[in-house]
């Protein structure tokens, strides 16, 4: 499949790709006039690589575990490295509920008659 074919597939940018295959996140066929052609299954690659940015991963830590999901081969090494950004991930969570929290408090306190709480923007 051709690049702009991929990019609707996927539902991500022609730009996108481009920076995927820079990264080492994608690869692709050249045709004799230098087009890009993908595999069938670029479309499910593209969707993890999104899943996993998602999820906060930089495209260089993608980038090391891709041969792992690429073999279909558990490593300590990607275990490990895996463990440590699902940690990142619970932390950023904890604190994001604090500040909902301390939001939820500012709200009652603000809708309070006993306060009066001016927001300008």
């Amino acid at each position: 499949m051709r690049i702009g074919e991929l990019a609707r597939g996927a539902g991500v940018s022609v730009r996108s790709l481009r920076y995927y295959e820079e990264q080492g996140l994608l690869t692709a066929e050249r045709s004799a006039s230098g087009q890009r052609h993908y595999p069938d299954g670029a479309v499910d690659r593209v969707r993890l690589v999104q899943q996993l940015y998602q999820a906060g991963l930089s495209s260089r830590t993608i980038a090391e575990l891709m041969p792992c999901v690429d073999a279909h081969e558990s490593t300590p090494e990607s275990r490990a490295r895996l463990a440590a950004e699902r940690d990142r991930i619970d932390a950023q969570i904890r604190e994001l509920t604090e500040t909902r929290d301390r939001l939820d408090a500012v709200i009652r306190a603000a809708t309070d008659p006993a306060h009066h709480c001016i927001i300008r923007s």
